[in-house]
């Protein structure tokens, strides 16, 4: 099932040089953000860069949120990621999608125009109200224990 989101280009090299968002497969979840590039541009090793994706998105509904994810291919080969652990544009953001890139391998990593660089993938928004209290309404097990607090097994 597909919901109809606006998209608008704001570089010329998307869809004239560099492919638009798409997905790669019928069961792909998320679709495949390209670097919108007119030539490539190193990353360094422990450098973080903003690439430009040439698109805009209206989502039109605050009850969704796009993700910007890593590619896991890039990041197991390459050491490449999506340098905050995921990107979140929020439905009110009518900017061009920039995704934030990080190299934590030791080799420069030259990023190429059109080079599949993240995915985006939409989800569902739950706002809440958060309401202050002394004590919680109710206890659990684990109750405060912190990290690790479960065991390993």
């Amino acid at each position: 099932m597909f919901r109809r989101i606006e998209a608008r280009i704001v570089n010329p090299l998307l869809g004239d040089k560099i492919d638009r968002p798409s997905y790669a497969t019928d069961g792909a979840a998320a679709m495949d953000l390209r670097a919108c590039l007119e030539a490539p541009v190193t990353l360094q090793p422990s450098e973080r860069l903003l690439i430009k994706t040439g698109v805009a998105i209206n989502m039109m509904d605050p009850g969704l949120v796009a993700i910007v994810a890593s590619r896991s291919g890039l990041s197991l080969k390459h050491g490449i990621r999506v340098a905050q652990g995921i990107g979140v544009i929020d439905a009110d953001y009518h900017g061009e999608i920039g995704v934030i890139l990080m190299n934590d391998s030791a080799t420069p990593y030259d990023i190429q125009p059109g080079e599949r660089i993240a995915q985006l993938m939409f989800q569902p928004v739950i706002q809440v109200d958060l309401q202050y209290v002394d004590t919680f309404s109710t206890a659990t097990a684990r109750g405060e224990g912190g990290f690790g607090s479960t065991g390993r097994v």
